[in-house]
């Protein structure tokens, strides 16, 4: 139920209130304003119904304390001295609303309902903005692994600051996720976050989409339409995969980055932009400056200050707590209770490569979890290219069998061999998986050459 407090010097008038709201809401009235003060330290009320004139007392100073004490409680100023200039100077210190004596309890009714409309629509955005902050935030990257702790670093260094950011890493490596974090978590975060991805937009519509265009400036065009820079005006533009970005645009691209202004498509009048840019590629830039794919300008000005993401095979720590992640998301979207994975089936997960990286992961989890029928995720329920090396208690028999008869040495090579075929030639990997040194690996491989 809502609260709502009656600060007011008429005894009677607190009483009358008390009386008519008392079936609404839960009612608190009080004649002395520094018990009305108290009261609001003490206890959250939704709504304020406080005098202009209190006795000696001028209710403006306290809905100062008041807007100090509990900045989310609306006031409402009720007074018998109705002038514009108070009215005026009220609203200005904080009061949501006025009305006057004798009141008008069916004006007052309207009021109260607005103010419990808006303080419902207040309460939203905040859970909003936490859910916003909660989703983006540090803790929507998963992972424990140092890789990833030099990641978090290096958005706690950026985020407050204006520089231009480049996001290096293969596809599903998470770069958009690392982008938010960086918006979601630093001084723009309440501000827009503008999304355009370079490489799935055609070229001759992605100069429209970034800049905007006026009305007829091209067949098409029936309207005005502003770009996703002004769009992202005070806020954060993520440019996705501009490696993609044709070369014709990249200087008009430049532009933009140098002038901090946009000319829409079919007008000549420029329009001052503060934005914040990300770019993020799986490219590698340098070599498409050398052959010049990429302007050698437009990489130096957007590569101030590059987070490059690793793999997910070069941080399969991280794997399970990935696991665990996806397995609550994707229950509650599917409506489905699987507790977990066989260890067989989580090993396998582990120990695969994952060209996909963290959205191969997670794909593979969603359809394993659709096969699923139990509360467990068996190895049979994984798709054909994850059960490849691993096997049921009778396929391992067939396997010992086949190697009976065999040096341990030649069994060994066989193991070692197929392992580092495993992990695509990728040493650190194997050495990693067969628990033993890199050096101990390569002079093994040397005698194996020999």
């Amino acid at each position: 139920m809502n609260k709502i407090i009656v600060i007011d010097d008429e005894a009677s008038i607190c009483s009358s209130l008390e009386f008519a709201l008392e079936d609404e809401c839960e009612v608190v009235t009080t004649t002395n304003p520094d018990q009305g003060l108290n009261m609001l330290r003490e206890t959250r009320f939704d709504v304020c119904l406080l005098d202009l004139r209190i006795g000696n007392v001028d209710g403006l100073s306290v809905l100062r304390q008041i807007k100090q004490i509990s900045p989310a409680t609306i006031v409402i100023m009720i007074t018998a001295y109705g002038t514009i200039a108070s009215s005026v100077t009220a609203m200005k210190e904080g009061a949501y609303s006025y009305i006057t004596k004798p009141i008008n309890m069916d004006e007052l009714f309207s009021v109260i309902d607005q103010a419990f409309n808006y303080q419902k629509l207040s309460d939203q955005v905040d859970y909003l903005s936490q859910e916003l902050e909660r989703k983006y935030g540090y803790e929507g990257i998963i992972g424990r692994s140092e890789v990833l702790k030099d990641v978090f670093h290096m958005i706690n260094k950026v985020k407050d600051v204006d520089t231009n950011v480049l996001i290096t890493g293969e596809s599903g490596t998470g770069k958009e996720l690392v982008a938010r974090a960086i918006h979601f978590s630093g001084k723009r975060k309440k501000e827009h976050f503008e999304v355009v991805n370079c490489a799935a937009i055609p070229d001759q519509l992605l100069e429209s989409e970034l800049f905007g265009y006026e009305k007829g400036a091209y067949t098409g065009a029936v309207s005005s339409k502003e770009g996703k820079f002004q769009i992202a005006h005070r806020g954060t533009i993520f440019l996705d995969e501009i490696g993609d970005m044709p070369l014709s645009l990249q200087a008009k691209l430049l532009r933009v980055l140098q002038e901090r202004e946009v000319t829409k498509l079919g007008s000549n009048k420029n329009v001052k932009i503060d934005v914040r840019v990300i770019a993020a590629t799986n490219k590698n830039l340098e070599d498409a400056v050398k052959s010049e794919e990429f302007r050698e300008d437009l990489y130096f000005r957007l590569n101030v200050l590059q987070i490059p993401l690793p793999p997910l095979r070069e941080r399969k720590e991280d794997i399970p707590y990935l696991l665990t992640h996806f397995l609550e998301k994707l229950n509650e979207e599917m409506g489905k209770s699987i507790k977990g994975l066989t260890k067989e089936a989580k090993r396998a997960l582990i120990n695969y490569q994952y060209p996909g990286n963290i959205r191969e992961l997670a794909n593979v989890l969603e359809s394993s979890m659709v096969l699923a029928d139990g509360e467990f995720i068996y190895l049979s329920d994984l798709p054909q290219q994850f059960k490849s090396g691993m096997s049921t208690f009778g396929d391992r028999t067939e396997a010992l069998e086949a190697h009976v008869g065999k040096s341990l040495k030649e069994i060994e090579k066989k193991f070692i061999l197929a392992t580092l075929e495993h992990n695509s030639g990728h040493r650190k990997n194997t050495a990693k998986m067969l628990g033993i040194s890199e050096r101990s690996l390569r002079d093994k491989i040397k005698l194996y050459e020999e």
